[in-house]
């Protein structure tokens, strides 16, 4: 597994540390090649395009048991040849859980803790599928790094809980580095300077969240991004592909869970969706709101999918377009949350995995379309849109 130097539970991610995990471990350039026993081997020579799919009827029913010939592949509208096909692949599941504790949350914390439990018991293989888990509301912590044991994540589930209202900007002489003493409330620390953090600060805080040093606290006494508090969501799923996914071989997936507003992100929807694009990351989103928590607002923004205007983003909608670009899926909770994670089980188990090698063998960089698609009328493919060349 990659190093990060210093990590603990209590480690808060900050967005300002953009490429440093990227100077310490480079990302391979071989190229994952699938032989008969579903078991990867590596070339040099070959770049594989690699892409999970799913496939369910009109009524949303899984559709196994399908062949390589029944499936067309395109990129950029050119048609490509379909080299590599397995069917329910065993590779190893890599999986991040990405759970919003901003005020908006605050009743549905105990019946997500409680589903994530079932979930992980049943979707985790002993020592060959890894899970983390991130908690996101004014900042971004992990809570628990990659790892296999099962206790150890919920041990981190039961430290889950909506972040207190955040106190008083500070200065560099408050004591207190205006986040109060565990980095604005968040048992543990979470991104606070705390016990005389002080200091200039950055946009949205700075420190490493370290007792007594460092970055001014969670607002310190710089101007913190958002105003009203904060939900950082397309921090959490930028930092969850680049600095935890990017490097891991295998498939690779976040589940968010969150009502899909962001106020207080310094990255936009646009470089979330990319980095996970980027780092061949699956995304499942379960709309899971509570309108009698509380709301945000939306800071604005661009590139190919818009923010949301108005006093209140489109959570669905942001959420739709994250899964959708990602070849995940999207869930609204209604009643049980149980069941949505059963359905997000049998995806996992009753993927495709297919693997091709672009006919443009340069690469610049640039945003390839993929599109996949199965020749029997009526069904529907579910896969990522494409890729970075």
């Amino acid at each position: 597994m990659t190093s990060y130097g210093v990590m603990s539970p209590n480690f808060v991610y900050h967005p300002t540390r953009r490429g440093f995990l990227s100077t310490l471990a480079a990302a391979s350039s071989g190229a994952a090649l699938w032989a008969q026993d579903n078991s990867p081997t590596f070339s040099t020579s070959v770049k594989v395009i690699n892409i999970f799919a799913t496939v369910r009827d009109k009524d949303g029913k899984i559709i196994p048991n399908l062949t390589k010939d029944d499936f067309t592949l395109s990129e950029d509208g050119r048609p490509q040849e379909i080299k590599y096909f397995t069917q329910q692949t065993d590779l190893p599941l890599i999986l991040g859980l990405l759970v919003d504790t901003s005020g908006s949350e605050r009743r549905n914390i105990p019946t997500e803790r409680d589903a994530s439990y079932k979930f992980l018991e049943k979707v985790m293989r002993p020592e060959k599928d890894k899970a983390f888990l991130i908690h996101f509301d004014r900042e971004v912590e992990l809570l628990q790094d990659l790892t296999s044991s099962r206790p150890r994540l919920e041990k981190a589930l039961d430290l889950l809980q909506v972040a207190q209202p955040q106190q008083q900007a500070g200065n560099g002489n408050d004591p207190n580095g205006g986040g109060g003493q565990n980095g604005g409330g968040y048992p543990g620390g979470g991104g606070g300077g705390g016990w005389g953090g002080g200091g200039i600060g950055f946009p949205r805080g700075g420190g490493m969240g370290y007792p007594g040093g460092g970055g001014g606290g969670r607002r310190g006494g710089g101007q913190r991004q958002g105003g009203h508090g904060g939900t950082a969501f397309y921090d959490a799923v930028y930092l969850a592909s680049d600095d935890v996914l990017k490097t891991q071989k295998g498939r690779k997936a976040i589940i968010m869970l969150t009502d899909g507003e962001d106020n207080g992100s310094k990255e936009t929807i646009f470089s979330a969706i990319d980095s996970a694009q980027r780092s061949d990351v699956l995304g499942y989103s379960i709309h899971i709101a509570d309108e009698q928590g509380g709301g945000g607002f939306s800071m604005g923004g661009g590139g190919r999918y818009p923010r949301g205007g108005g006093d209140r983003p489109d959570g669905k909608k942001i959420l739709k377009q994250i899964s959708k670009a990602t070849g995940g899926g999207y869930f609204e909770f209604k009643k049980s949350l149980d069941d949505i994670y059963a359905q997000i089980d049998e995806e996992l188990r009753n993927q495709y995995s297919i693997g091709y090698t672009s006919d443009k063998k340069e690469g610049d960089g640039s945003f390839r379309k993929i599109e996949l698609t199965v020749k029997k009328k009526g069904l529907i493919v579910q896969s990522r849109d494409g890729y970075y060349s």
